[in-house]
């Protein structure tokens, strides 16, 4: 059994590129939900989203990957993708805008994190803590100054398990980040802001 400890010491990290593409599509074919969203739900109008579930999603995800935006970063075990942190400036994530709940908290420029996935034999590992980790260091590379989630109420969580894909809030709370608004109870939006140096 891999312990959160041997995936800490053994995970690699790559943004995604065209190059990665056949890793993503290994990740996200594994059987669940992700094989119809193609993580796509916060990128579109909702509409358009549950129309192309699917490979009308897939399709539109890879246009954005070979226009060479980079919409997030994979974990490697070895040479096996086992798991997807999305996270990219909140400009490529229209939708945010429209949500009552998630919408801009001021006018700094901000990155999201959205999404994550992890194969079924790594869930329970600790691998949403090391995704989150290793995103805020793929951000603060590339720029960031400030990154929000939008994570799922910690009681809520327990009632609600298929919405957790975006993160539970007590994870975020001990990766660094803080409340900045709660317009709901079920999510949060959460910052870390990333220091000088």
């Amino acid at each position: 059994m891999v312990t959160e400890k041997a995936l800490k010491e053994k995970l690699t990290f790559k943004p995604l590129t065209i190059n990665e593409w056949p890793d993503f599509l290994l990740l996200f074919e594994e059987p669940g939900p992700q094989q119809g969203c193609w993580c796509m739900y916060w990128r579109i109008k909702r509409e358009d989203c549950h129309h192309q579930f699917g490979e009308g999603n897939m399709l539109a995800f890879k246009q954005i990957v070979e226009m060479g935006k980079v919409p997030g970063i994979l974990a490697y075990l070895g040479e096996r993708p086992v798991g997807w942190c999305s996270i990219a400036p909140r400009q490529e994530f229209s939708v945010l805008a429209r949500s009552p709940t998630l919408k801009r908290v001021d006018c700094q420029l901000v990155w999201s994190i959205i999404c994550f996935f992890i194969s079924k034999p790594y869930r329970r590992k600790g691998m949403t803590s090391i995704l989150l980790q290793a995103a805020i260091k793929y951000a603060r590379n590339n720029g960031a100054k400030i990154i929000e989630a939008c994570p799922l109420n910690s009681e809520i969580a327990r009632y609600l398990p298929y919405e957790r894909f975006m993160g539970i809030e007590s994870t975020f709370k001990r990766g660094g980040f803080e409340v900045a608004v709660r317009r709901s109870d079920r999510r949060p939006v959460m910052r870390y802001q990333i220091g000088e140096g």
